[in-house]
């Protein structure tokens, strides 16, 4: 499939086969819904405005897409997610689509004038511990070689609840966190900066569809179906600070000052032809925590790159190389 709407370069991101969601505000259009293009926003509640989405059951186009977050859009649901992309191909790639038979020049806006927002009004947000490597690797900064990984670690999804409401967007300055810190065992603790600013490279799922009640589970399988999408997310970790908060009830000021996250959600359905099988879980995990479904690559092959620009450098430097697959 190929966009005909809009020139779309090979080496693009946003391809016609990516089309992520994002706010986004420009010159007097106010925060709104847009899908990342190209080099272009396609103004979603424009296109709506059109006809573009008015024969999607449950959807009223210009309303949603006005809004200043994903929120009432990703609630819902997958039909409606499902529907909404494939109007956009369409129209993007047939250029007998009736809609563009009219003046569409109001659809598009360059990616170069758009300011780009939080994607979502986050109300909570779960860090799950998903890498055994990362795992490994702070418990032996933390606790030594010997404990480095805890024994419910392989059993159970190990998490903890995280402020949301100092979840911004990428390129949103951050203050270096003031805290307790013990450099020295063998004497007390002082207060101040932290000295060991780290990052932590994640990624971020946004889930909506229909809510459950409170006290009703969803199985594995019916969460998965409520994913809308995925975030590139960097959360912020003063180590020092947690190395000496974090016992016994875990993080707390070390990693509450803040965590950046991209703009764009890419969505579950750009990302179906990437699903990999994940590594062997030893031992399997108890019934609950298994998914029924018939397809049982439950990852995704995505490359994660990170990379540091020294100050007043404008030289790259490659600090770590992994991929989503890896996660346990």
């Amino acid at each position: 499939m190929k966009c005909t709407f809009v020139d779309v370069a090979p080496e693009s991101d946003f391809s016609i086969q990516n089309l992520p969601f994002g706010i986004f505000s420009a010159n007097a259009l106010p925060p709104q819904v847009g899908v990342a293009i190209g080099d272009h926003v396609l103004c979603m509640s424009a296109l709506a405005k059109r006809g573009l989405f008015s024969s999607i059951p449950g959807l009223d186009g210009q309303r949603v897409f006005g809004q200043p977050q994903l929120n009432e859009y990703m609630s819902l649901g997958r039909p409606v997610w499902r529907a909404v992309r494939q109007a956009l191909q369409e129209f993007l790639s047939e250029s007998s689509h009736p809609i563009r038979q009219q003046p569409c020049s109001d659809v598009l806006v360059p990616l170069g004038q758009v300011q780009m927002h939080l994607p979502a009004k986050i109300g909570d947000y779960t860090d799950f511990y998903a890498s055994r490597e990362h795992a490994t690797n702070v418990g032996i900064m933390f606790r030594g070689k010997e404990n480095a990984l805890m024994p419910n670690w392989t059993h159970l999804p190990v998490g903890y609840h995280g402020r949301a409401s100092s979840v911004v967007v990428s390129g949103t300055d951050l203050r270096r966190p003031n805290g307790q810190r013990r450099p020295d065992a063998n004497s007390p603790p002082v207060f101040g900066q932290s000295a060991r600013l780290d990052y932590e490279l994640e990624m971020g799922f946004f889930f909506g569809g229909p809510a459950n009640d409170l006290g009703v589970p969803l199985t594995v399988d019916q969460a998965e179906e409520r994913i809308f999408g995925v975030v590139l997310m960097n959360d912020w970790s003063a180590r020092d600070i947690q190395a000496w908060e974090y016992v016994p009830l875990g993080p707390f000021l070390g990693k509450s000052f803040g965590t950046s996250i991209s703009p764009w959600v890419v969505s579950m359905d750009a990302l179906e032809p990437f699903r990999v099988m994940q590594p062997l879980q030893d031992p399997e995990p108890l019934a609950y925590l298994r998914e029924k479904s018939a397809d049982s690559r439950a990852n995704y092959d995505i490359n994660l790159n990170v990379h540091i620009r020294p100050h007043e450098s404008g030289e790259l430097f490659v600090l770590s190389k992994s991929n989503l697959k890896y996660m346990y």
